[in-house]
């Protein structure tokens, strides 16, 4: 009987594929053995052995580039190596916890978009009884405002949440996304704009622009894309809105102009 295994024999053995054994040859990362008198080439245990270090350093993260060198350096290099793998393994979970969460935030929507404060938002608006279809538009223009106009997401969260403790604004609120189904020439869209716009008066320091914000040559396209959300699905909406904001600037409100 032959002395060693076979080629197949000796991937069987230590786990890997043939393909995998000839790769490992190679890359010099595994000696061929001689051949025998039949002309087969026999692993003894010292092959095998080599193969099952290369093999769990190769299922470490160990770059099949470095084993070799690493298989035959001493014992301190050795744990130098491992530990800056073990560092890079470390990064990559990380990474991939990061990865993770991101995929659970999105079984939320648009909330992997979002900072938790602006989440926190929505669940306020939720637990007010807003209507979905009114919570999605929000959604999306809080992801609209990170994207576009990120300097003002705070001074928009911060008036939103001030806004939300009146009752009064959260009525005229629900009344205003009612408005979409009203016909655009109906007189209370008029009594509404009013209405909102004073409410936003009230603090008038909450609608000032930031610097950073009014010096950008774009800003108005920026702001119109936020703030003109979702108008096209609703020409009582965009009056209610036009209204709103030509009331804001009658007042002496900085509203951008497309």
């Amino acid at each position: 009987m032959a002395a060693g295994l076979t080629i197949g024999q000796a991937a069987a053995f230590v786990g890997v594929t043939v393909k995998t054994v000839r790769h490992y040859h190679r890359l010099g990362l595994v000696a061929e053995p001689e051949r025998d008198g039949s002309g087969y080439r026999r692993y003894g245990s010292a092959d095998l052995l080599r193969l099952i270090q290369v093999r769990t350093l190769a299922g470490a993260g160990v770059p099949l580039a470095g084993i070799g060198d690493l298989l035959d350096a001493g014992p301190e290099r050795f744990a130098a190596a491992l530990d800056d793998v073990r560092h890079r393994l470390t990064e990559q979970i990380e990474d991939l916890t990061a990865r993770r969460d991101t995929l659970h935030r999105l079984t939320h929507g648009d909330r992997a978009l979002l900072p938790d404060r602006a989440c926190a938002v929505l669940d306020r608006l939720a637990g007010l009884g807003f209507r979905p279809d009114y919570l999605a538009a929000q959604r999306e223009a809080l992801v609209l405002v990170r994207a576009l106009v990120p300097e003002l997401l705070d001074s928009f969260l911060t008036r939103l949440e001030l806004l939300l403790d009146d009752p009064e604004y959260v009525d005229l609120t629900k009344r205003g996304w009612e408005a979409g189904s009203w016909d655009p020439d109906d007189p209370r869209i008029e009594e509404l704009a009013s209405a909102l716009a004073g409410k936003l008066l009230a603090d008038r320091a909450m609608l000032a622009m930031p610097d950073g914000f009014r010096n950008r040559s774009d800003a108005a396209s920026r702001y119109g894309m936020v703030n003109h959300h979702r108008e096209a699905e609703g020409p009582s909406i965009a009056r209610l809105n036009a209204l709103v904001e030509a009331e804001l600037r009658a007042a002496g409100i900085d509203v951008p102009r497309q």
